[in-house]
């Protein structure tokens, strides 16, 4: 037997599954960190944020919305695919979450143009619910073990670095997909807003942050 992090497995005839381990470790390790935890910018005004999505032509990067952890992260044989049952979900806070964040946009008026989610069912889960336009899903918003793998994080960077509008570019995933792109870990259902900066390192601005619906 061997001890890998806080996960007891056995080697042999269990590799597939401490791969899929380590893949969404990030979901399971990080996402426990908070904003808090870590150095990011000086705290911004909900309502700056608010105005920059009314303005258009900004991103709203949203990690998921509350989903418990057990013991180790994700489930035992987690799995890409659309049984979520093999994975962490919402709980009904989360759910909750999701349904707020979606009146929250429609109650300002902010114009949503494309809204993209996780492939994990946490982030699926929270765009669909927020009910503001039909959710895409792609793998550059699935985290890694510590950090965006460096491909991924490019096509990141790149993905809101071009957005130009005239809506707003909705993002809902992780903290280990947010924090290399931006430098923190937000709550879980808080929203960042960006402003992209083509040509410019690291290819946005913070520009404000939303807390959690409540």
């Amino acid at each position: 037997m061997r001890r890998i992090g806080f996960v007891v497995i056995s080697v042999r005839g269990r590799v597939v599954a401490l791969l899929l381990l380590i893949l969404v470790g990030g979901c399971a390790t990080s996402e426990n960190a908070t904003s808090e935890d870590l150095t990011f910018p000086p705290s911004l005004a909900a309502e700056e944020a608010w105005e920059a999505l009314v303005k258009g032509g900004h991103v709203a990067l949203i990690r998921h919305g509350n989903a418990p952890r057990g013991f180790g992260g994700e489930p035992r044989g987690f799995r890409f695919d659309d049984d979520c049952r093999t994975q962490r979900n919402l709980d009904d806070k989360g759910r909750a979450q999701g349904v707020a964040l979606g009146k929250a946009f429609r109650s300002h008026g902010v114009r949503v143009d494309r809204i993209v989610s996780s492939l994990i069912c946490r982030g699926m889960e929270t765009a669909s619910l927020m009910a503001v336009g039909l959710v895409e899903s792609s793998w550059v918003l699935v985290p890694g073990t510590n950090d965006l793998p460096p491909d991924r994080l490019r096509e990141l960077r790149e993905m809101v670095s071009t957005w130009r509008g005239p809506g707003t570019l909705v993002l809902v995933t992780h903290g280990f997909t947010i924090r290399p792109l931006i430098g923190m870990v937000p709550g879980e259902a808080e929203t960042v807003v960006l402003r992209p900066t083509p040509g410019v390192e690291p290819g946005a601005v913070v520009v404000g942050r939303i807390a959690p619906p409540q």
